[in-house]
């Protein structure tokens, strides 16, 4: 390194946005411009560790590229019902792109804890990608179908014996119905600890209900979205997303080895490789876990790739600091 700017480019090339944001006051002499790198910095971190709720704080700063806040947007969960844009409520495939880079990043850096979290998070929302050809929209609750609420749907009733939810699955049902009308402290509160239970129960409903009731008789081809919900269900059940949960204390312990997370991965990729959907997995696509991408794309009924968001920004800094 022929000096401390050189080291920062390279940190900014492993995407070590928090360390280049914390050290640029203590490089560059000029202070304006090294509020701006550390500003472009702390977006880049909150995308990297998938704040999709902070990040948001962000968006309207300008020395950021219009177009690097454009695309963070499309990621973003709105914090109110009535919130503009709708972000990630319009469409799960931009967020998805960015789990992909987050992944692969996570990967190539051996930071396997963080990938893991990235893995939990896809699984948990999967359905909702796939109800998104249905829904017109990833499951936004303020633009639910009536169909939901359709005459003997037990959907969002609790207690309701015949429901093939779990108690927990019916009360984020219920919740989401009537969440839109709520303030904004409640709206963030469901986020946080429902809508993940809530896509779930979207899948139970169109690809393992023992008693179907006319919740979803709106869906259109059923058979397909059906399909896609038990590739979506399977993949929150394969070795590899269980390796998040597999150290007796905790998550936070028990980090896996590159070697326990490949081996997990091969033995996933046999479990879902049982039908149309799942048999994407087997494509090699060239992500280092192979089939991942092709996966989540016959899930979503899209083309899904790694996004290029964390690597613009990365290319961003780097401009910057060779600037100054």
């Amino acid at each position: 390194m022929e000096s401390a700017q050189d080291l920062l480019i390279a940190l900014a090339r492993r995407y070590s946005f928090g360390d280049v944001g914390a050290l640029a006051p203590a490089v560059l002499a000029n202070p304006v411009k090294a509020a701006h790198v550390s500003a472009v910095c702390e977006f880049g971190q909150r995308l990297l560790t998938l704040d999709a709720e902070d990040f948001a704080s962000e968006l309207d700063v300008p020395t950021i590229p219009a177009d690097l806040r454009r695309r963070a947007r499309a990621c973003h969960m709105p914090q109110t019902p009535k919130g503009q844009p709708r972000g990630a409520l319009d469409s799960l495939r931009p967020a998805y792109a960015l789990l992909l880079e987050v992944i692969k990043v996570r990967w190539d850096q051996r930071e396997l804890s963080a990938m893991m979290a990235a893995l939990h998070i896809a699984a948990e929302y999967l359905p909702l990608l796939a109800y998104e050809t249905a829904l017109g929209h990833s499951g936004d609750p303020a633009r639910w179908p009536e169909g939901l609420r359709a005459p003997g749907s037990r959907f969002g009733v609790i207690g309701d014996r015949d429901c093939d939810h779990t108690r927990s699955e019916q009360s984020a049902t219920e919740r989401t119905l009537r969440v839109a009308g709520e303030p904004g402290e409640g709206w963030r509160a469901y986020f946080d600890r429902q809508h993940s239970q809530v896509a779930g129960a979207l899948a139970t409903c169109v690809a393992k209900c023992r008693n179907p009731c006319p919740a979803i008789e709106w869906v259109p081809d059923r058979e397909n979205l059906a399909l896609r919900c038990r590739a979506a269900l399977a993949f929150a059940e394969t070795p590899l997303v269980r390796l998040r949960h597999a150290a007796p204390v905790g998550h936070g312990f028990g980090v896996p080895s590159p070697e326990e997370v490949l081996d997990a991965w091969q033995r996933s990729r046999g479990a879902l490789d049982k039908n149309g959907i799942g048999h994407q997995v087997m494509r090699r696509d060239g992500f280092p876990l192979a089939g991942l991408p092709s996966l989540f794309s016959a899930i979503a009924g899209a083309d899904l790739r790694p996004a290029r968001l964390l690597a613009d920004v990365s290319e961003h800094v780097i401009s910057l600091l060779r600037g100054y």
